[in-house]
C-alpha cells in the first residue's frame, strides 16, 4: 500500500475510534440519567433540530400528499410529532436491555405490554418456519427483543447506519439484547433462506423504498417494496404475521402480533408474491393511519420510477 494511502487508512481508523468513544460517552450519559429523561431529551432535541434538516421537507411533502385535506398547521404538528418519536427512539437505544420488562405473570404492569404473547409461544414451539413483517413505528426494535426473551428462534434483518461508529455501537447493543441478526447487504438472502430452512423465523421491516421491488399501493399512492418476504412465503408456504409497536403515554409500549395473514394465491395454489406484499403493506398502512405521529415520515417512501416509453 502506498504511504499516502496507508496514512489515510490510519487516519480513518483513528477517526472512527474517536467517534466510537464519543458515541459510547453519549450513550453512557443517557444510561446515567435514565430512560424517561433521556427519551424526553432526545424528543426535545429532535423537535428542535429536525425541522432544520432537508428530511423535514420530505416529511411535510409526504404528509400533504397522503392527507391533502389536512390543515397546514396540523401537517406541521404531525411532522413535529414524528420527529419527537424519532428522537425518543434514538435516546432509548442505550436502555434497550432494560426497556423490555414484560412479565406475563406480573401483577403490576411494567413498561411493556404484549398482545398475542400466546402466539409467540405457539410459534416458538411448533417446530415450523415463520415470517414476521413490521414497520418503523414507535420503537421498532422491541419485537426482536421480545422474541429473544421468550426463546423464539428468530433472525432480524436490519439496515446498519451509514456512520460506522454509530453502526458499531448499535450492533453491540443489538447483539446483546436480540437473537439472530442479519445486515441487509448483498448475499443476505442466503442467510435469510438458511434461517427458514432450519425451521427458524425471519423478521423484517417492509415500509421503506426498494428500487428493484414490486409495486404496491401504500397510503393511496404507488410505492416500491422489497418482495423477498413474499418470495420466502411462497417457497416455504409458512405463516406470515405482522408485529407492531405502539408508543403509549407514561413511557410505555404495547406490542401486537397479528394472526397469520390469509395471503392471495395463484391458480396453482402457490402464494402470489405481489399479492402477498400488497397484503402486508395494507396491514402496515392500517397501522400508520391509526398512529401517524409514530411513523417515519422523513423517508422518501414514494419513488415509483416513471414508465418507459412504449412500455
Amino acid at each position: 500500500m502506498p504511504p499516502h494511502k496507508r496514512s489515510r487508512s490510519l487516519l480513518s481508523r483513528f477517526a472512527e475510534t474517536v467517534m466510537v468513544g464519543i458515541v459510547r460517552a453519549v450513550f453512557g450519559f443517557a444510561r446515567f440519567i435514565g430512560p424517561e429523561r433521556s427519551a424526553a431529551f432526545g424528543a426535545a432535541l429532535a423537535r428542535t433540530i429536525g425541522p432544520l434538516l432537508p428530511a423535514h421537507r420530505t416529511a411535510l411533502a409526504n404528509i400533504r400528499a397522503v392527507y391533502p385535506e389536512m390543515p397546514e398547521k396540523d401537517v406541521r404538528a404531525l411532522a413535529l410529532s414524528a420527529w419527537d418519536n424519532l428522537g425518543r427512539v434514538g435516546a432509548e437505544y442505550p436502555h434497550l436491555a432494560d426497556l423490555f420488562d414484560f412479565d406475563p405473570d406480573a401483577t403490576v404492569p411494567g413498561r411493556i405490554e404484549v398482545d398475542g404473547i400466546d402466539r409467540f409461544v405457539e410459534l416458538r414451539d411448533d417446530g415450523k418456519p415463520g415470517i414476521f413483517f413490521s414497520a418503523h413505528l414507535a420503537n421498532w426494535e422491541l419485537p426482536a427483543i421480545c422474541a429473544a426473551r421468550f426463546g423464539l428462534d428468530a433472525t432480524a434483518v436490519f439496515r446498519a447506519p451509514n456512520d460506522p461508529a454509530v453502526a458499531r455501537v448499535l450492533h453491540e447493543i443489538r447483539s446483546g439484547t436480540m437473537g439472530g441478526l442479519e445486515a441487509a447487504r448483498q448475499g443476505a438472502a442466503f442467510a435469510m433462506q438458511g434461517a427458514l430452512e432450519k425451521g427458524s423465523h425471519l423478521g423484517m421491516l417492509i415500509d421503506q423504498h426498494f428500487t428493484r421491488g414490486v409495486q404496491v399501493s401504500f397510503m393511496g399512492r404507488p410505492a416500491m417494496v422489497n418482495p423477498i418476504l413474499g418470495k420466502f412465503a411462497r417457497r416455504f408456504d409458512c405463516p406470515v404475521h405482522g408485529v407492531r409497536v405502539i408508543r403509549l403515554p407514561g413511557h410505555r409500549f404495547r406490542l401486537q402480533l397479528t394472526p397469520p395473514l390469509d395471503l392471495p394465491r395463484d391458480p396453482d395454489g402457490q402464494i402470489n408474491v405481489e399479492g402477498a406484499m400488497q397484503a402486508m403493506t395494507s396491514v402496515v398502512e392500517s397501522w400508520v393511519r391509526e398512529h401517524p405521529e409514530q411513523w417515519l415520515w422523513m423517508h422518501r417512501r414514494w419513488r415509483v420510477p416513471a414508465p418507459r416509453p412504449g412500455a
